[in-house]
């Protein structure tokens, strides 16, 4: 076999090879239209080589941003330097549907783009190279991962039965507005809430209707609360919501306004029916609180004084 005959034979396999990768592969001459056009970019796009050769990129893909594409392609061109694309910067360069079963919970194909100058005999970078990646698998398997992670550190943070923030949680809420107070000195204030006699109603109708009854108190609360208050289930049936820049007076309005719904509520289960109400108190911060377990320690005093003093009633220390 002759010299001539072995390179178009390389040359053969070569375009063969580039035609049939499982990577999108396109070439651009410097004014954007399209030299050479894959079996890839055939599949996915439906189009055939013959119908894109010569025509001009932005006028094929619509979804292509063109001054963003010309930015990172001259840049490629001037310092005949590669540049890359990855899909958490831009979820794709071409939009191609998604046909992978694997991966059907996809619209469309990530992708991963890798720009590519590609120079003359004299060293000019006449042309681009497009490499398209398709990586949707690995896009979708980190989303879940990231939503799984997301829900897991929500749960971590929930109260199961009420979906208000846990103890914890809560708690660490709470520190840090106390750290904000010393360094800012702005008021802040803290309500601790507790339902009246709660035993009797486990006593008289079951925990289930106990339940309930929580429940439904935390929905009041969720009702009530601003997007910047911190409500949380302290434990059992104990309550409390941080109000950050609110004065007393000003959560004493808000407690009183819950304690109203909740005292014209009616409770329904099955065919029972029942009312409850709930005490409060309410600390503001100051300086005589030398941690934020004295902070609570404060409104929790305020609450017993409500509770010996009748119940269904807020007191302020």
């Amino acid at each position: 076999m002759s010299l001539d005959s072995k390179q178009m034979n390389e040359l053969h396999w070569l375009m063969e090879m580039l035609h049939n990768i499982d990577v999108g592969l396109v070439v651009l001459n410097r004014d954007y239209q399209i030299q050479i056009w894959n079996g890839f970019m055939e599949n996915h796009s439906g189009l055939l080589p013959g119908e894109v050769k010569g025509k001009l990129l932005f006028d094929l893909f619509e979804e292509i941003p063109q001054a963003w594409f010309q930015n990172k392609a001259e840049s490629v061109f001037l310092l005949k330097n590669k540049a890359f694309t990855i899909w958490e910067q831009r979820p794709y360069l071409f939009k191609f549907q998604n046909y992978r079963p694997i991966t059907g919970s996809a619209d469309y194909m990530y992708q991963n783009t890798t720009f590519i100058p590609l120079l003359s005999a004299s060293g000019e970078v006449t042309h681009l190279c497009l490499l398209v990646y398709d990586v949707t698998d690995s896009a979708v398997h980190k989303s879940d991962l990231e939503q799984v992670n997301s829900e897991l550190a929500t749960l971590s943070q929930t109260d199961g039965l009420t979906k208000l923030f846990n103890r914890t949680h809560w708690e660490r809420c709470l520190l840090a507005e106390y750290k904000r107070w010393t360094r800012s000195q702005q008021q802040s204030s803290l309500l601790m809430l507790d339902i009246d006699h709660f035993k009797r109603v486990n006593d008289e109708y079951g925990h289930m209707v106990g339940d309930e009854v929580i429940k439904h108190l935390a929905g009041a609360i969720k009702d009530c609360v601003r997007e910047t208050d911190i409500a949380g289930r302290y434990g059992g049936e104990e309550f409390t919501v941080m109000l950050p820049d609110t004065d007393s007076e000003g959560a004493r309005v808000f407690a009183e306004r819950l304690r109203a719904k909740v005292a014209r509520s009616i409770i329904q289960y099955n065919d029972i029916e029942l009312k409850y109400t709930v005490s409060m108190g309410i600390a503001q911060i100051d300086k005589s609180m030398t941690s934020h377990e004295a902070w609570i320690m404060s409104a929790d005093k305020a609450l017993y004084q409500s509770k010996d003093n009748g119940r269904n009633q807020v007191t302020v220390i």
